[in-house]
């Protein structure tokens, strides 16, 4: 809108923009404290890190009410475990974790269906006892690296095929003693 004629008006303002300087006085330097200098760490025991990570927790407590726990088993201590699961499912994919990653990670211990064999509910009960608390970090981390690449790279409905065929080829160890 333009201004009525008494008001002064400086033409001389108008024309003036922003320009920035011709150079960085200064380069940039990594010298803060905690500043990852060569990216991020890897190594064992450190994860796999991924976007958006705790929305996985959300996601599991959603199948709570269908993990198939035997005595004794406790939901807070299968989610503990899967979650880690997922969480480096969907990282290897590049993205934050969805529902199908926390699908195939309940799907390979045998927490959803296919119904479980004996043998692996047996294993899995040991497994899986108390990695729910903060102390047992390793354990749970451990859970993680007993799932094989390949299984994690599978659909969630070619994980329940393998289930009913063999469910040993998905993780590194044989769950039947």
């Amino acid at each position: 809108m333009a201004a009525p004629d008494y008001v002064p008006n400086d033409t001389a303002a108008a024309d003036r923009h922003y320009v920035s300087p011709p150079r960085r006085p200064q380069p940039w330097l990594a010298d803060r404290p905690a500043e990852l200098i060569e990216g991020q760490p890897m190594g064992a025991g450190l994860g796999v890190p991924g976007p958006d990570q705790g929305y996985a927790l959300l996601l599991a407590r959603r199948f709570e009410s269908e993990l198939m726990l035997a005595p004794g088993e406790h939901a807070d201590d299968a989610v503990a475990g899967c979650v880690g699961v997922a969480l480096k499912r969907a990282a290897l994919f590049g993205r934050a974790p969805v529902s199908a990653d926390l699908e195939v990670a309940f799907r390979v211990f045998g927490y959803l269906p296919p119904v479980p064999e004996e043998a692996l509910v047996a294993w899995r009960k040991e497994l899986f006892a108390g990695v729910s608390h903060p102390h047992h970090y390793a354990e749970a981390r451990q859970l993680v690296d007993l799932v094989s690449e390949a299984a994690l790279r599978m659909a969630p409905s070619e994980v329940e095929a393998a289930c009913l065929n063999n469910r040993d080829e998905l993780l590194a160890v044989s769950t039947s003693r």
